[in-house]
């Protein structure tokens, strides 16, 4: 009787994972969709898709606009964007704007197949049905583009989607994300709408467990995105690293503030959506993001701290061309280190990252640009680099000259 039981009950395992496999893998074959919108319905979508930031995930380097194929880098392996283009067997055009919102605020494909939380469910839940629609009219009235989309690269069991089902039970509710700043302001609200939910700047911006859920205990207080960090956007880590509100909303509307420029991945997001929201919009996230009543910037005191005489000759040799030797930068050649965001980041990562592997060149509106900076990983030591950091960070960004040539040691090992 034990092990007819035992049989059984294996039997009817095995037929529940087939079952979820199937429907995870099969390609879905409903009717391919025909949209009609207003000419207002679809600006609406344009704006909101570009607040929602899709093309960042959804555009391949090189590749037509939102015809997927970017490549995700997780610590989990690389997952590729998808077609969000009405291709009827690359992209969404087989799905109906109900399916369309499922997906959003689900995590749920058409037929049933779980989406990894790459893409951002967990923030979009959040997303009207009027905006969702929108969207969807816009994405739905693009061109077609039939660009079949790689295979993610993830070791098992990672590529087996059905997993997600127990994920969604330990981590996706429907309950807001937890506000990170305080205000009831019209502003407020609709910066709340745009920060957590369209923007999803959470998602960055929140450190992460082990099985890649957002650790919501501590949301906005920082996360690692590839080599660099996602600072911490409390309304008190804002303000210690020396932004006010009007410098903020210039940073998101240009990329380029007395804070310096947006580099890596926020420069995309400043490129393909903060600086197209209207000037009331970015006035609410920037409102949302400091609160109603923000602090006040945190002032440093610029000074030449003695006992790093090292750090400051790697400085003047390698550095003060390109930057200045007081550090007052070169408009539309370099940033400054007066007032510095990124040296005033408690923890120094991206100080040191950028040390040793250097910036792209990068161009903003209004026909401003930052040239490109070397990487230094082949020319400084572990010890010389700390010693330049730590110099920077005493004299221009108001902290402790307590980064270790151990930590330059990791990072320059690409962990």
């Amino acid at each position: 009787m034990i092990k007819r039981l035992a049989l059984i009950l294996v039997l009817a395992i095995v037929v529940v994972i087939a079952v979820l496999w199937w429907r995870e893998n099969r390609t879905w074959d409903g009717p391919v969709q025909k949209v009609t919108a207003s000419a207002a319905q679809i600006e609406q979508g344009r704006y909101l898709t570009q607040a929602a930031d899709c093309a960042a995930c959804h555009t391949a380097p090189g590749g037509a606009p939102l015809a997927g194929g970017y490549p995700l880098q997780t610590p989990f392996g690389t997952i590729f964007g998808s077609n969000l283009t009405p291709s009827a067997d690359q992209g969404i055009g087989r799905w109906t704007k109900e399916q369309f919102y499922t997906a959003l605020t689900e995590g749920v494909a058409p037929g049933g197949r779980h989406l990894y939380p790459a893409m951002p469910y967990t923030s979009y839940k959040g997303i009207t049905r009027e905006d969702s629609d929108a969207i969807y009219a816009y994405l739905m009235t693009r061109p077609a583009v039939d660009v079949a989309i790689l295979e993610n690269d993830l070791p098992f069991p990672f590529n087996q989607r059905m997993a997600m089902i127990g994920w969604n039970i330990l981590f996706r509710t429907s309950a807001p994300l937890p506000a990170s700043s305080e205000g009831s302001s019209a502003a407020w609200t609709r910066g709340r709408y745009l920060t957590d939910v369209l923007g999803h700047c959470g998602e960055c911006h929140t450190p992460r467990g082990k099985l890649g859920q957002m650790q919501l205990d501590k949301a906005m207080q920082g996360g690692i995105i590839g080599r660099f960090s996602a600072p911490a956007l409390t309304p008190e880590a804002l303000a210690q690293r020396g932004w006010t509100p009007d410098d903020l909303q210039a940073f998101l509307s240009t990329g380029i503030a007395a804070q310096g420029s947006a580099f890596s991945e926020m420069h995309t997001v400043v490129d393909l959506s903060t600086r197209h929201l209207n000037a009331d919009d970015q006035k609410a996230l920037v409102t949302y993001l400091m609160g109603d009543k923000p602090p006040a910037a945190a002032a440093v005191t610029v000074k030449n701290e003695g006992g790093n005489d090292a750090g400051r000759m790697t400085w003047l040799n390698v550095c003060a061309g390109c930057h200045a030797r007081d550090g007052e930068g070169k408009p539309n050649v370099t940033v400054g280190m007066i007032n510095n965001a990124t040296l005033r980041q408690p923890d120094g990562r991206n100080l040191i990252v950028s040390v040793l592997d250097g910036l792209p060149e990068q161009q903003f509106p209004n026909n401003q640009s930052m040239q490109s900076m070397p990487g230094f990983a082949a020319v400084l030591s572990d010890d010389e680099v700390a010693g330049l950091v730590n110099y920077l960070r005493t004299t221009w960004g108001g902290l402790p000259g307590n980064i270790t040539p151990e930590q330059v040691k990791v990072l320059r090992q690409h962990e």
